[in-house]
């Protein structure tokens, strides 16, 4: 219950930065006309959809497991994953289509100094809650955290982009320059909505391990092998933050029941102190003299 206190914590964190931010968002692209702005303002507001849904997810994918759901609520997470990046390709679309419009019919920018300065201080805050966020993700194995971090991170760059177009404007006076940067911006969230839909469907289909923690694994049970006579049909997949790994092991047929439960005890144990969250499942096959 702690570890689940301490992500939703982290994600509320998220809701609120996100909501402060698009209110300055829109007064700067009001006050500016920068369609640059305006687009940094859209992806925010994805943002905020997405940092809601990985604050919902996060509260339920850690609901225990039940009779209808044996393996618990983790996917929760990964399909949370798949719609932000859904929502975050949505919102490159939108700030496309403005772009373009005003690529052809560019609008003189004002107030270029609270424009920089709001992107800046918004580049600023996203920082330092995106390194809240990844610290956290990293410590629970969140997926919903680490894409919201993403979409965070993302930011800083667009943020620190639109300043540097509307500082370029006011030293050229070339106003096109703020369509440009819009456009620059959506193809970065493009970029990043794929990589993201992209690792959550891989989770949402019970992809492997990774190849470092599947050798990890095989690792600790060779460390076991004076006790069994051999190990195999290793298959491993992840549901959130929960890592299952399934293997079977061939045992001398003369071992008594209590002797078995202590060899697959102890490998269960290893494992679980080298990768936290896994769940081992081991089956026992008899050694059969041919």
């Amino acid at each position: 219950m702690v570890t689940s206190n301490k992500r939703v914590k982290v994600a509320f964190l998220s809701i609120i930065s996100n909501s402060l931010l698009i209110i300055f968002k829109i007064i700067a692209g009001i006050l500016s006309g920068s369609v640059s702005i305006i687009s940094e303002a859209i992806h925010s507001g994805m943002d905020l959809i997405a940092s809601l849904i990985a604050f919902l997810s996060v509260r339920y994918s850690t609901k225990p497991a039940d009779e209808k759901h044996p393996y618990g609520h983790g996917k929760i997470e990964n399909l949370s994953g798949l719609v932000e990046g859904f929502l975050i390709f949505i919102a490159a679309v939108m700030i496309m289509i403005e772009a373009l419009k005003k690529l052809f019919k560019p609008i003189e920018i004002e107030q270029e100094t609270i424009a920089i300065t709001v992107m800046i201080v918004a580049a600023l805050v996203n920082y330092f809650v995106s390194r809240i966020l990844y610290r956290v993700a990293k410590e629970e194995d969140s997926m919903a955290l680490e894409a919201d971090a993403l979409h965070l991170k993302t930011d800083i760059y667009t943020s620190l982009g639109v300043a540097l177009g509307i500082f370029l404007i006011k030293i050229t006076g070339l106003n096109i320059l703020d369509s440009i940067v819009a456009i620059f911006v959506a193809l970065l969230i493009i970029k990043e909505a794929w990589g993201l839909s992209k690792n959550a469907f891989h989770y949402i289909i019970d992809v492997r391990l990774s190849e470092e923690e599947e050798e990890e694994i095989e690792k600790i049970i060779k460390e076991h092998n004076s006790k069994f006579i051999d190990y195999h049909k290793l298959k491993t997949r992840k549901s959130g933050n929960m890592k299952h790994v399934d293997f079977h092991i061939t045992v001398n047929k003369n071992l008594t029941v209590e002797e078995t439960h202590n060899i697959i005890a102890s490998l269960k144990r290893d494992i679980n102190e080298k990768l936290k969250n896994t769940r081992v499942n081991i089956h026992v096959d008899p050694f059969k003299n041919k």
